[in-house]
């Protein structure tokens, strides 16, 4: 942590070594947030180069050098957002991120659904707290700050979305026995 922040000071006044490297730990979580939100490898890298520039550009208005990576995640998703909006999709979520998702069925679980089948019966808020913390491993304080959230609208969100995706579950399991 206390390099990310020597680092972040260190682009902050000019120095664009500093930058690349921190951007570079980054660039893989910022792809797989911007392919989960746009759901194909041109946007993706479209969103990876628009949210380097954009963030290159504001390095400078980082108030919390602790938060880079929270920062940039959030970039990546306006980023994304905005090229989603240029191409009129409602739902950030396409179903062809297999290498990011597993395909496999839990071996008690009869059907053939899978997790992706699962977090498409949810809104567009609720796939993007489910995401950032189960498949960005942030915690819910990084998520709401990342989506620029109260912490209790994240946690309630979170949980609405779990109980939802519980509730199709169990439904599903009961109609298939």
């Amino acid at each position: 942590m206390v390099l990310i922040i020597r680092l972040v000071k260190k682009a902050q006044r000019g120095n664009d070594k500093a930058f690349s490297t921190l951007f570079q730990e980054c660039e893989a979580e910022v792809y797989r947030t911007a392919y989960l939100y746009v759901g194909n490898q041109n946007d993706a890298l479209d969103v990876v180069q628009e949210t380097a520039y954009r963030s290159f550009k504001s390095i400078k208005n980082l108030k919390e050098p602790e938060y880079f990576k929270t920062w940039l995640i959030r970039i990546a998703i306006n980023c994304a957002t905005d090229i989603l909006r240029k191409k009129k999709n409602v739902v950030p979520w396409k179903p062809k991120f297999e290498e990011l998702i597993s395909e496999e069925v839990h071996e008690d679980i009869p059907l053939l659904i899978t997790i992706r089948d699962l977090i498409e019966l949810l809104t567009a808020e609720e796939k993007s707290v489910v995401t950032l913390r189960f498949y960005q491993d942030l915690t819910i304080k990084e998520v709401a700050e990342t989506l620029s959230i109260p912490l209790g609208t994240a946690k309630t969100i979170l949980y609405r979305s779990l109980k939802k995706l519980r509730e199709d579950l169990k439904g599903d399991l009961i109609h298939e026995q």
